[in-house]
């Protein structure tokens, strides 16, 4: 599987957007919240939304620096999800939840571990 991140694999349709934020389920590990919509599918396949929102940081060059970690981390660490064994097409939101500009490894970590809860 190749580390790279297709326009394909991004959430970007609003009518699957509002699905997920209605009919999905969400959890939090710092410092980053989550939403997920699983849905039945033929093969594993996953779409994801990155979101830094402006209440959190006001700066749009620190929002800018933090989305592009968290879609560095997720590009990187993807195989997690996608090696599960269910045949799921998931739908996910991350959603970065911190007043301060945090470092790499900590959203790695984060986003790690929530693609290996996904895996279960």
């Amino acid at each position: 599987m190749s580390a790279t991140l297709h326009k394909s694999e991004r959430l970007h349709s609003f009518g699957a957007i509002r699905r997920l934020f209605t009919e999905g389920k969400g959890g939090f590990i710092y410092p980053l919240r989550y939403m997920v919509y699983a849905e039945a599918a033929e093969e594993m396949g996953a779409e994801v939304l990155f979101s830094t929102p402006k209440k959190f940081l006001k700066r749009a060059n620190k929002r800018n620096t933090v989305r592009r970690r968290m879609r560095e981390a997720y590009r990187l660490n993807k195989q997690i999800v996608m090696q599960s064994h269910d045949a799921r097409y998931l739908q996910v939101a991350l959603i970065y939840s911190s007043k301060e500009v945090l470092d790499y490894k900590t959203i790695e970590n984060a986003t790690k571990r929530i693609l290996e809860k996904l895996a279960q």
